[in-house]
């Protein structure tokens, strides 16, 4: 655990407060009105996702890889969602069996992850076949100018958040097996420039594991 790693869940909150308050926090809670029965979320952070599961959710599972944001995350959901199970876990491995979740739930963390193709191919193994993936995430613009601002300016965005912002996230989710079957382009709200691309919305895994992905 490094220092960088403390000081980043320390000020995580901080950091996010003009954004969530700006619209992201309603981008969260239309992206899971639509999370329902068993129910695994990636990367869970401080727990910025808690308020925004509704009843429909009938079992909640939320996964964090770095010691100092797990403790925060214990915490919230100790208040906010005491039924839920907090464990630590990578996105790249995670420990459940296969067709385990009924939805899976990602928001700013497949920019983040080591290895975003293995993470993706790790959601649609634990979904069941048909099983829904709720996404929220930045990537890299298909605007020419903007992408290569991106290129440019991306040390400085693992330096600041620890991620990547020009990331194929899209491509990704697609080369993995899922299919998307809801999608908005948008923009962070009172994010810089070459942080701003996101997209939110929804892809199924496929019914059986498709041919090369397994």
């Amino acid at each position: 655990m490094t220092l960088r790693a403390r000081f980043f869940a320390l000020t995580y909150d901080r950091q996010m407060a003009k954004t969530e308050r700006a619209g992201l926090a309603e981008f969260r809670a239309r992206l899971l009105a639509g999370a329902a029965g068993r129910v695994l979320e990636i990367g869970g952070g401080t727990g910025a996702n808690l308020p925004y599961y509704g009843p429909a959710v009938e079992d909640l599972t939320i996964t964090e890889p770095q010691p100092p944001m797990l403790r925060r995350l214990q915490g919230r959901a100790r208040e906010q969602a005491p039924a839920a199970q907090v464990l630590r876990a990578p996105a790249e491995d995670l420990p459940f069996e296969a067709g385990s979740f009924d939805v899976a739930v990602s928001t700013l963390v497949l920019c983040g992850v080591d290895d975003q193709p293995r993470a993706l191919r790790e959601l649609r193994r634990v979904l069941r076949p048909g099983g829904q993936f709720l996404f929220l995430e930045h990537l890299r613009s298909d605007d020419p100018r903007l992408a290569r601002l991106q290129d440019r300016m991306n040390w400085l965005n693992r330096l600041v958040v620890c991620c990547d912002c020009n990331r194929p996230t899209l491509t990704s989710m697609q080369d993995a097996g899922f299919t998307v079957t809801h999608l908005e382009h948008t923009a962070l709200p009172k994010a810089p420039k070459f942080v701003g691309p996101a997209i939110l919305g929804s892809a199924t895994s496929p019914a059986r594991v498709p041919s090369g992905l397994s």
